[in-house]
């Protein structure tokens, strides 16, 4: 959240505790929702077995991060699959090629962090 104090823009901090944060359903995927603020975005998301994975993409406006909780996770790196598990992190600058998916019969989780906001977690909400 935020507001206007004359001509600066004053931000409140934002705090989401084990039980808090919007959740959402897909098609093999549950999503919640962290953290909305202009310079970031962050997800908790939770991919199941028999999910397709992420086709490799470039953005062009923001850097997509990853940080692996759960499972074991295929990440695109420079062109190489490379494979992770918990503790592991990834990052693509805006440019930079990448995809991910699940690396074994096992769900994921991981913290995927948008910066700065792409309006990636609206477009969650009209799926």
């Amino acid at each position: 959240m935020h507001h206007d104090v004359g001509m600066i823009r004053v931000m409140e901090a934002f705090f989401a505790a084990p039980d808090e944060g919007e959740r959402l359903e897909a098609d093999g995927r549950s999503y919640r929702l962290l953290g909305e603020l202009p310079d970031l975005e962050v997800v908790d998301a939770v991919f199941e077995p028999g999910w397709e994975g992420v086709d490799p993409h470039v953005h062009d406006d923001h850097t997509d991060s990853f940080y692996v909780l759960e499972g074991e996770v295929e990440f695109l790196v420079n062109g190489e699959w490379r494979r992770g598990g918990p503790g592991s992190f990834f990052s693509a600058p805006p440019g930079v090629e990448h995809g991910f998916r699940i690396a074994s019969e096992h769900s994921i989780r991981v913290l995927n962090v948008h910066a700065p906001n792409v309006c990636f977690v609206a477009g969650m909400r009209l799926r």
